[in-house]
Order: structure tokens, then sequence, then C-alpha cells
């Protein structure tokens, strides 16, 4: 039985909320400093970006270049308010070119190959369902324009396998899916189901692992300002290997908690059984938050190696809840985190 964990890389980080004034955004961590601002030339890709899921251009798409305008509400928000001093982006190269996605094979490198040999993300649909009022399946370019308008977010990213990333997500809060879903008061859980396509994904075709790969959050996770839908990352569309069409972020939280290429977002009454803490539950535990004081039986969580640092870097200190500790641990201040890990 493999027990490695899944993306961790770019695993399965922006949000939906109008732009605020900066004096009131100071404490928000999850901005980063100006010295990760992307690179000039993605930044003025976002035209593509945008004409690839139609986001706001469907009724500009019979005006004249000349008077078209860009979406008011899509924003970089990477300015002096939000300092995390010392914090470098992964380059891109790094972030789609090293990742856990078992589907498409077990090394880093693999899936960078393997989910690109035909395998098709359009058309592609996403279904809402369980204890909701507002259940629906709807096709994902559809779905992100309902919940649009794209937000960019740079999060810190952490894999359970002791290494980290820095990566640029766009996308838009999970809040904003939970809201236009209208859970029931007896919807204490979400459930996030990734694709089954054994006919293209070969992996998917043996029974080392229990296809398709579901995680779970609980509601209050999900409400979380930090919770993210990602989309795209570096100014483009997401690549298959990092979780094409749309996935889940979350940042304090294991990258194997990120579920990609979603087609299945439930609202449920009891815990969800998730793949790796049906594998192996003495090692993955459901809630999976990032704490250096509790280790992994095969990895010490106490400190981890930056991807691109160079080889004579060193690691660094793991920080509680991945440097998020401010924003989420009131979600788990009545909790034994050496037992609910």
């Amino acid at each position: 039985m493999h027990t490695l964990v899944r993306f961790c890389a770019s695993d399965r980080h922006i949000s939906m909320e109008r732009e605020k004034p900066r004096s009131n955004c100071a404490h928000r961590s999850w901005a980063l400093a100006d010295s990760v601002v992307t690179p000039e030339a993605y930044y003025l890709r976002r035209r593509e970006f945008l004409r690839v899921f139609g986001l706001g251009l469907a009724a500009s798409a019979l005006l004249p270049p000349t008077i078209r305008a860009e979406p008011a509400a899509l924003n970089d928000l990477l300015n002096p308010a939000f300092k995390l001093d010392g914090v470098k982006l992964t380059t891109e190269d790094l972030v789609t070119s090293y990742n856990n996605f078992y589907e498409w094979g077990l090394a880093k490198d693999e899936p960078k190959d393997q989910a690109n040999r035909g395998w098709k993300t359009r058309p592609w649909s996403i279904e809402i369902g369980g204890l909701c009022a507002g259940p629906r399946k709807i096709d994902v370019d559809e779905f992100i324009e309902l919940l649009g308008p794209i937000e960019r977010r740079n999060y810190r990213h952490r894999c359970v396998e002791a290494w980290s990333m820095v990566i640029p997500w766009d996308g838009f809060p999970l809040a904003k899916l939970v809201d236009l879903a209208q859970p029931k008061p007896e919807a204490k859980y979400i459930k996030f189901t990734s694709f089954f396509d054994p006919g293209n994904c070969p992996a998917q075709r043996s029974n080392g692992f229990p296809w398709p790969y579901t995680e779970g959050l609980t509601l209050p996770e999900a409400m979380n300002e930090l919770a993210f839908v990602a989309v795209g990352l570096y100014g483009k569309p997401l690549r298959n290997q990092n979780g094409a069409p749309i996935r889940l972020v979350v940042p304090w939280k294991y990258g194997f908690k990120s579920t990609k290429s979603l087609v299945k977002i439930d609202f449920v009454a009891e815990q969800p059984r998730t793949l790796w803490n049906q594998l192996a539950p003495n090692e993955y535990g459901f809630y999976a938050n990032v704490n250096p004081n509790v280790d992994h039986p095969r990895w010490s969580q106490r400190s981890e190696r930056v991807i691109g640092a160079g080889f004579f870097s060193g690691k660094q200190p793991t920080l509680m809840f991945n440097g998020y500790e401010k924003q989420v641990a009131h979600l788990y201040a009545s909790m034994d985190l050496r037992k609910n890990f």
C-alpha cells in the first residue's frame, strides 16, 4: 500500500469579496509581500485567462474592442498593505512540474506528462448536492462566471512530506460557493469528489486506491476566509497536472486536503470518509492541519524543505497552521490537536 501524500506540490488558494480599503486588510497574512508580485509578463496575460473562462466577457463579446473594459474587480491585492517579509513565489516551472497527483503516477514528474496526453477538461460539469436548498449540475465555465469575478492570492503550500511552496492562485472564496448552495441546518460537513476517468487515466484502472479521490471539510472550515476554490495559477487557467479545471485550496492544511479536478460537492451531516484517512487512519487524520508539534510516522513536521530554494538553503521551521494561526486557530480551540490530527 502506498502511503505518500497526494498532490502536495501544487495541491488541491483568492477572495470573492470586493476590494476593501488597504487599512482594513493590513492584518491579513495571506496577502504576501510586494517582493512576490507576479511577474509583469504573466499579469499582462490576464486577458487571455479571462477569454478562456469567459468571465464577464460574454456580454461584451459584440462590443468593439476599443470600448471593452477589464472586469473592475480583478485585483492582484499584492500591495504594501500586505507584507510578509522574506517570502518568495515558487517559480511557475516548479509549481507545474513537481506534483503529487497519484491518478497520474506516483513520481513527482509523472503528472505533467501523463495528464497531458489527450486528457480533456472541457466540457466539464460540477454537481452540487446533498443537504442544500440549491442543488444543481452546471458547466464549469458557467459556474466560474456565476461565482466570479476572479481574484488572486499568494498562499503558502505545505505537503505532509515536509516540503513547501508559495503559489499564486486565481479563484474565489469557497464561502461564495457555500452561500450559493444554501446548506440546510443539518449539514455539518462538505464532501469533495474528484474525477473518475479510468478510460483516460491508467492509474485509476488499478485497485491500489479507492478511486475517486474524496476529501472533506467542516462547514465552519469551508466558510473561513482562507478556504479557496482555484481555477488558475500564475494568471493562467489551471494545468491538468495542477487540478484543472477547478480545485480546492486550503492553505492551513496539508496539501492532500485540497482536492483536485472537482466534479462533485456534497453537503452532508456526518463526517465524510476521505481517501487517505481510509487507507491509513493512523497516518492521515481527517483534519490534517499543519502542525509542527505532531509528526507524521515517517516525516517530522517541525521543519520543511522549500522547493526551489537551492541545495544549500537547508530547511526552514514549519509554522503552526502553516502560518495562518490568527485566521484559523479559533476553529479548533476546544480540540485536542494531537488526537484530532
